[in-house]
């Protein structure tokens, strides 16, 4: 028996959406957003419990894979590519995987979603191991792609987490830790890349910022592990170093380029007063997490 999925129902609301104003339709739209509010909430213990266990094998040098199709997949490679200069992560180690490869990121090519071998080809080619995770994006709960990932990934005892935003959906019965996001049906029947990406790309978003703050890529709410590969970035460098210390700009730009423009370092160097060396060997005793290091240097030191 098929199971019954909300993302593919039709939704009472909208089925005059034909006949709506401009504002009317954009009100309903905004209406049955709430629905990917209150989804994301409902299901925040489980989500919590899945970067706890991604934080656990990352810091044993496991990777994250996040597989999907269509909208689901574009967002997960949206998500993973900008984790490499807002993090300083390397590029194998958070990697976004669509059905049909990048050129799916621009060419629609659906028809990719069921082809249950090639993903394990490109599980197989990054020599995917126990220590690594699966992350796989599916709102209906059953792409062949994604489902192929994690009944892979499972046979050799990865981690594996799905979010989907259908209940008891097959992804949930396959992973570890089975995120549902029911959105109910869309505004228009099956068009999943409104309130259901939605639902997803917020899970997404604290599923990778959760780590990486876990992993002590963040010090208070600034982004310090930043590759400073462009003017506004090393801008914003020098604006967390202020807010971070309380030094001046200009003490911040000095201090900034005598770390080689590394910001973890800058901070410890301002707080602690220890110089360029001190700051590097504390943070490579605590894998680069900044607030530990500074902690252990004061507490060491006075």
């Amino acid at each position: 028996m098929t199971k019954q999925r909300m993302t593919e129902a039709s939704n009472v609301k909208s089925i005059m959406i034909d006949e709506m104003s401009s504002i009317d339709i954009l009100s309903l739209m905004n209406e049955e957003d709430h629905q990917a509010l209150h989804a994301v909430k409902k299901a925040l213990p489980i989500i919590a419990q899945a970067v706890d266990s991604i934080v656990e094998r990352w810091k044993k040098g496991g990777r994250c894979f996040v597989v999907g199709a269509g909208t689901s997949g574009r967002l997960g490679v949206v998500d993973a590519v900008e984790l490499i200069p807002t993090y300083s992560i390397e590029e194998d180690q958070w990697i976004g995987i669509i059905a049909g490869g990048m050129e799916a990121m621009w060419t629609p090519l659906e028809e990719n979603e069921d082809d249950i071998q090639e993903i394990i080809k490109i599980l197989d080619n990054y020599s995917i191991s126990s220590l690594d995770t699966v992350i796989g994006v599916t709102a209906s709960g059953s792409t062949p792609f994604v489902l192929s990932a994690i009944e892979h990934a499972k046979k050799i005892d990865a981690l594996t987490i799905s979010i989907s935003c259908n209940e008891n959906a097959d992804a949930t019965e396959k992973s570890d830790f089975g995120i549902e996001l029911p959105t109910g049906a869309e505004v228009i029947r099956g068009s999943t890349r409104l309130k259901a990406g939605t639902a997803q790309k917020m899970v997404l978003n604290m599923l990778s910022t959760a780590t990486m703050i876990r992993l002590g890529k963040v010090y208070q709410n600034e982004m310090v592990d930043m590759k400073l590969i462009n003017k506004k970035l090393v801008q914003r460098a020098v604006k967390s170093l202020m807010n971070i210390t309380g030094i001046s700009e200009n003490e911040a730009k000095i201090v900034l380029q005598s770390s080689n423009y590394h910001l973890k370092s800058a901070i410890f160097m301002v707080l602690t007063g220890g110089t360029s060396e001190v700051a590097s060997h504390s943070l490579q005793k605590t894998r680069g997490h900044l607030k530990k290091a500074i902690q252990h240097y004061i507490q060491t030191n006075h």
